[in-house]
């Protein structure tokens, strides 16, 4: 991992770039793959009479160009260095935990089999012949996973199906998965 650390309006003091040095191993022991991190220390010379003028900014790059930051402000440089990896860590925490939680969901097939039985790719409809028998229309918008120009009379395909004003009309027409091994 590559660290830069660097100062402004302030010497850096050999004690707070071991200190900094010391945190960021800590910080990459639970996050193997940071690829590079940057401390800044600076003096707020702009307000002498306030109590923090101690300020620390800690940004870390991780994979994909993702950086987490954070800037403390303390009274003292060594209680700002600890405010901003804390808040680092909590921060990749989050990041790994919401990683972690990432759910892929699926759409459910349709609960209905069939065979395209009539086509009419002009006007952009079709029908499809029941296992059970009769016939549900379908327009080429209700086709997913599939061109509607791919489709040919006798393919068998998953849908579902509502009562439409001339009987059932097919809401999603879908060629039925692919099995493993098939």
């Amino acid at each position: 991992m590559n660290l830069e650390i660097e100062s402004r309006n302030i010497a850096m003091t050999p004690r707070w770039k071991t200190e900094i040095e010391a945190r960021m191993a800590d910080l990459q022991h639970g996050h193997e793959d940071i690829i590079h991190g940057r401390v800044t220390l600076t003096k707020n010379r702009h307000h002498k009479k306030l109590a923090k003028v101690a300020e620390a900014l800690v940004l870390v790059t991780i994979p994909k160009r993702r950086t987490v930051t954070a800037h403390k402000v303390d009274k003292t440089f060594e209680e700002a260095i600890r405010a901003a990896f804390e808040a680092v860590a909590i921060e990749l925490r989050k990041f790994r935990e919401k990683r972690a939680t990432k759910v892929v969901r699926r759409e459910p097939l349709p609960d209905l089999r069939g065979v395209v039985s009539k086509l009419f790719p002009r006007k952009g409809y079709g029908f499809i012949l029941q296992d059970g028998g009769g016939e549900v229309y379908f327009h080429k918008n209700a086709v997913k996973g599939i061109a509607f120009t791919e489709l040919e009379d006798g393919l068998e395909v998953l849908f579902s199906a509502e009562p439409g004003d001339k009987g059932l009309h097919a809401t999603v027409v879908q060629p039925p998965p692919v099995r493993a091994g098939a």
